[in-house]
């Protein structure tokens, strides 16, 4: 991990948007998708869905963006957009990855997003940070039984929701939900994100500039 600042004690502190992304290399992102579109074509997507979404959610009076990038060896690879901060991904499973960075990171509430959501946007950003504020936990559910965004307040003690979580199945929420069960957790809006070509060509008839980076 590189080097983050720490918060002093008589700081607030800060918020974190920590956004998931895999270095863009053909073949290694997007494989579902590249089934559908083609593996140059499905690379090119999510070089620039990263690229644009990073762009809308700069923003670091409110919080700051922290690419969380695997490899963890490739962190610094030019193909990524620039951001104030960014660190490796741990290795593990999904759950153990992003378990990870809520037990590392300085103090302060930390939200998790994917890269491929294209309905991400700085009011939805806001809105996820502010019910964390009363809140031990907040979730955005996906359609598909997962969610495109989880977040810890870290308050008083950082939480551990994804043990037996079963990852890309329709129980990924319901599992984490269980694991949570007895603490405060606000629902974020759902949100699709983009895994096959269906999903991309639903978000086109919507009209949506989902790769845009100035979108």
């Amino acid at each position: 991990m590189d080097r983050v600042p720490r918060a002093r004690p008589s700081m607030t502190p800060r918020r974190w948007l920590v956004m998931m992304v895999k270095v863009p290399t053909a073949g290694r992102v997007k494989t579902r998708l590249a089934r559908g579109i083609g593996t140059i074509p499905a690379t090119s997507f999510y070089r620039h869905a990263v690229a644009g979404l990073a762009g809308r959610l700069v923003n670091q009076r409110r919080w700051t963006l922290v690419l969380a990038v695997a490899p963890s060896a490739e962190r610094r690879s030019p193909a990524l957009p620039p951001v104030e901060m960014r660190v490796g991904q741990r290795a593990g499973d999904l759950g153990q990855r992003m378990q990870a960075l809520f037990d590392t990171l300085p103090n302060g509430p930390v939200l998790i997003i994917g890269s491929d959501v294209p309905g991400i946007s700085q009011s939805a950003i806001a809105g996820a940070f502010q019910m964390l504020e009363g809140a031990d936990a907040v979730i955005g559910p996906s359609p598909d039984g997962g969610y495109w965004t989880i977040g810890l307040s870290r308050r008083p003690r950082r939480l551990r929701p994804f043990a037996h979580v079963r990852w890309s199945t329709d129980q990924a929420l319901a599992g984490t939900l269980c694991n949570l069960a007895g603490r405060r957790v606000a629902i974020a809006p759902t949100m699709h994100d983009i895994d096959e070509a269906d999903d991309l060509q639903r978000d086109r008839r919507r009209g949506r500039r989902i790769i845009a980076p100035g979108s």
